[in-house]
């Protein structure tokens, strides 16, 4: 079985193909760093024209990669929320049009979904496990029980955890895109200079706040009075993540602690999502869970930033079940993975 996966949610433009093997026959990623960079962020009108731009040419290379014609598909799958509505329709409409013109079934993925399923592509596990996804409009546990099974732990009450590192960055003077140009500059800095909060630390539940933390960054820079030296915009951003990593492990023993009590069978933390890349965090994390008796799992770097092989995967996950969509399926910018959640169908 094979499934071209298509992603458009932020500023990625990607298209891949998988197969039920667990083998990425392609994986074809544009990155738009270079066209939002000028406003220090993710503009959502030029993200959606580009992926307009570029997503057939890159649906084209997917299938020369992958050595394979549609005849050689079994499904199209694509991201259809939640994400930046203008470029979700570009991918969604894209895959409709070729299930339409070639008679696949069409499969709506959750960009989530997506995050939460790429460690079975990568590392093969068995349900259940938690999830931990964190990038710049995300910061959320959630117990993995099965293919549209998800019940989340914890989420952010404010900023997500790459939104703070995007704004930290910014505040430095770091440039976009923000996590690596922090993690970078976090390499020469001394993690222990500046005494930075760590928000929600010790409260017994599994939510996020990283507000706080941001507005913490940017009340040390003003002690500066605009005498920041490279040195010092160093040991910020390592005190930052370093409270970044703090605050993950925290709310991640509360986790695992609910986990356990609902799933004692399962002793695995996934992390995905655009932060996972982060060393830094990847090594607290690791640390934190195996003194819980826990194991640390991570897609290869390339496939925690957005992808079209974790879309391809979720879809063919779905697609093995019969799950598949519609093509008057609609495009949702919010989408919470658990169905439980009142507005999951809004």
């Amino acid at each position: 079985m094979r499934v071209l996966g298509i992603e458009t949610s932020c500023d990625e433009t990607a298209a891949a193909i998988v197969d039920d093997n667990r083998q990425i026959l392609s994986d074809q990623i544009l990155s738009q760093i270079d066209e939002h960079r000028l406003y220090g962020g993710v503009v959502p009108e030029i993200a959606a024209r580009s992926h307009l731009d570029h997503i057939d040419r890159l649906v084209a290379q997917a299938l020369e990669e992958a050595g394979t014609g549609f005849d050689g598909l079994d499904g199209i799958a694509a991201t259809t929320g939640p994400g930046l509505i203008g470029g979700v329709m570009v991918g969604m409409m894209t895959a409709k049009g070729l299930a339409l013109a070639t008679g696949l079934p069409f499969i709506a993925v959750n960009h989530m979904e997506g995050h939460a399923l790429a460690a079975r592509l990568t590392e093969g596990l068995e349900f259940p496990y938690l999830a931990l996804l964190v990038s710049g409009g995300h910061s959320q546990f959630v117990a993995v029980a099965g293919i549209g099974n998800y019940r989340i732990y914890g989420t952010t009450i404010d900023d997500a955890i790459g939104e703070a590192f995007d704004k930290t960055a910014k505040i430095l003077g770091l440039g976009f895109p923000g996590g690596p140009a922090v993690e970078k500059s976090a390499k020469q800095g001394n993690a222990a200079r500046f005494n930075l909060p760590r928000p929600m630390q010790g409260r017994p539940n599994c939510d996020f706040s990283f507000s706080g933390l941001k507005t913490a960054v940017r009340r040390t820079v003003e002690k500066f009075d605009g005498a920041l030296d490279d040195q010092s915009i160093s040991d910020i951003a390592a005190c930052f993540q370093s409270a970044a990593a703090d605050c993950l492990a925290d709310r991640c023993t509360q986790a695992i602690g609910r986990f356990r009590n609902e799933f004692p069978a399962g002793d695995m933390l996934v992390i995905g999502g655009g932060v996972a890349a982060n060393q830094t965090i990847r090594t607290r994390l690791k640390q934190c869970v195996e003194e819980a008796g826990f194991q640390l799992a991570a897609p290869p770097p390339r496939l925690c930033t957005d992808n079209g092989a974790m879309i391809a995967w979720a879809g063919l996950e779905r697609l093995r079940l019969g799950l598949i969509d519609s093509l008057d399926f609609p495009a949702r910018p919010r989408w919470p993975l658990d169905a439980r959640d009142e507005d999951a169908h809004r």
